[in-house]
């Protein structure tokens, strides 16, 4: 279990660890002969490299990273993906550090699911 390291006489929160970066390639591979693949490829390579340097220790601080995410509750967060155009859903464990992702998809069909509640494979 990763929980601190210290530099000097400070610790530190190790960066956030993703779970699972397979989650977006599948969804990427997904789009496949689409138009806007590529663009959606680029923007969540950008958010997973972003999001696995964060040090964040509760929502307020993913706000200030990402003013336009919405935090749906205190371990549920919900990332704009390219603009607005995509949506990733999100639970973060702030003391070990960890970020699951619990599903990704196109804003049209996130008006379909329950932010608080879904579950990756859903």
């Amino acid at each position: 279990m990763r929980l601190c390291y210290q530099i000097g006489n400070r610790a530190r929160l190790p960066p956030v660890r993703v779970i699972a970066r397979r989650t977006l390639t599948r969804f990427v591979e997904s789009l496949k002969g689409q138009k806007g693949q590529r663009a959606v490829k680029a923007a969540l390579d950008a958010w997973f490299r972003e999001v696995h340097r964060a040090l964040w220790r509760n929502s307020a601080e993913v706000k200030e990273s990402y003013a336009t995410a919405s935090i749906v509750s205190a371990d549920r967060v919900v990332f704009n993906i390219k603009g607005n155009d995509y949506r990733l859903v999100a639970a973060i464990d702030y003391r070990r550090q960890v970020l699951f992702i619990k599903w990704v998809g196109r804003h049209a069909d996130y008006d379909r699911i329950n932010a608080r509640t879904v579950q990756y494979g859903d």
